[in-house]
């Protein structure tokens, strides 16, 4: 039951990662020739910033989740 659980949880976390990226990958695409040549920080560069901030944190989750399904199941 535990480990199903962990394995729903760890799946979620990897299809958050993804999603992030996605959308990462989007917002960097639509940066604009002008928002580079600006030189300041902007909309564009916030949200890229954003989204890698928080694919780290999905994929920083789903590596401690493996690591704890790993360990219950060691003792086990």
């Amino acid at each position: 039951m535990g480990n199903t659980i962990f394995f729903f949880l760890i799946l979620a976390a990897m299809i958050a990662t993804v999603v992030v990226l996605v959308r990462g990958i989007i917002a960097f695409l639509k940066t604009t020739e002008d928002d580079l040549k600006a030189g300041a920080m902007n909309q564009s560069g916030l949200k890229q910033n954003k989204m890698m901030r928080m694919r780290i944190a999905f994929q920083a989750l789903a590596i401690i989740l493996v690591i704890l399904l790993l360990m219950m199941n060691r003792g086990s």
